[in-house]
C-alpha cells in the first residue's frame, strides 16, 4: 500500500508542478521569423542598407564583370574593395532588395570616392566628391559599415576600425560602425 501512496503523491506532486510552470507568466506571442542564417563561405559584397530603419548587412553576391572603382591608396580585390563596396552602396539596392523592403540613405553624389587606410590599420579614410557634413546619421553609419567591412575582408583594417568621412565642405568625426 505504501507504494500506490507513494505513486499518487509522485502523481499529484508532478501535475501541481506542471500547473505552476505553467502559469509562470510568460504569455504566448506570435511566431517571430527572420532571414535565413548565412552557411558556408560568402562571396560577394558586404553592404550596409536599411530595413524599417535599422542598418542591416546585405550580401550582394558577386559578379563576374564588377565595374572598377578607384580605390586611392588600397589595392583593388575584386567586388571587396572598399571603393567598389562604396560604389555599390552609392547606387542604392538592387531591384530584389528594393522588392525584399531595403532602402538607403546615401546619395548619389558622393562618388566618386577614395579610400585609404591608416598606418598599422588603425582607421580608414573615405573621401568624397559630395557634402560629408550633411550626411543623415544612418548615411553615414551605411558607409562607415559597408568600408569597414569590405576593408577587414580584405585584410587592409579591423572591421571594428574607425572610419573618417571628409568630403568638400570638411569631415565626420572618426565613427567605428555602430554593429558589432
Amino acid at each position: 500500500m505504501t507504494g500506490r501512496r507513494t505513486g499518487r503523491a509522485l502523481l499529484a506532486g508532478g501535475l501541481l508542478l506542471t500547473l505552476l510552470v505553467a502559469g509562470c507568466g510568460v504569455r504566448p506571442s506570435r511566431v517571430i521569423t527572420g532571414r535565413s542564417a548565412v552557411s558556408g563561405p560568402s562571396q560577394g559584397t558586404g553592404l550596409y542598407l536599411l530595413a524599417q530603419g535599422e542598418l542591416v548587412l546585405v550580401l550582394r553576391p558577386a559578379t563576374a564583370g564588377a565595374s572598377p572603382a578607384t580605390a586611392g591608396a588600397l589595392p583593388a580585390t575584386a567586388d571587396a574593395s572598399p571603393a567598389n563596396a562604396l560604389a555599390l552602396l552609392v547606387a542604392g539596392p538592387d531591384e530584389d532588395e528594393r522588392g525584399q523592403g531595403f532602402t538607403s540613405e546615401v546619395p548619389v553624389g558622393i562618388d566618386p570616392v577614395t579610400v585609404t587606410a591608416g598606418a598599422d590599420r588603425s582607421g580608414l579614410t573615405v573621401r568624397t566628391t559630395g557634402a560629408a557634413l550633411s550626411l543623415s546619421a544612418h548615411a553615414a553609419d551605411q558607409i562607415i559599415c559597408t568600408v569597414a567591412d569590405a576593408a577587414a575582408q580584405v585584410d587592409l583594417a579591423f572591421s571594428f576600425s574607425p572610419v573618417t568621412i571628409v568630403g568638400p565642405d570638411g569631415a565626420r568625426p572618426p565613427r567605428p560602425c555602430p554593429i558589432k
